[in-house]
């Protein structure tokens, strides 16, 4: 009988412990998780400055063309050229 009890006592004593650990498990996967999101919401914000850079960085790029920087005079004469032609088939849709 004495047996019995040890081999109780030792497998509530291992249940316990696991569950112990189950429960440190527990605490490390939420803190994990919340680090994932904090992490996640860095990330979308970066990518938006990133994508406003792009913007900016484009927009100055069109606005030095159209200036007719010394680096990309043809493109500047290239450009105008096209928004004339959009502008006469504008004006002839127009006039029909």
């Amino acid at each position: 009988m004495s047996e019995l009890v040890e081999i109780v006592d030792s497998l509530e004593n291992k249940v316990s412990k696991l569950l112990h650990k189950m429960e440190l498990l527990y605490q490390v996967n939420a803190k994990l998780k919340q680090e994932l999101e904090l992490l996640e919401e860095k990330n979308e914000l970066k990518e938006n400055a990133l994508k406003e850079w792009e913007e900016k960085y484009d927009s100055l790029k069109m606005a030095n063309t159209m200036l007719g920087s010394n680096t990309s005079k043809t493109e500047a004469k290239l450009k105008i050229n096209t928004l004339i032609r959009e502008l006469d088939v504008c004006i002839a849709k127009l006039a029909d």
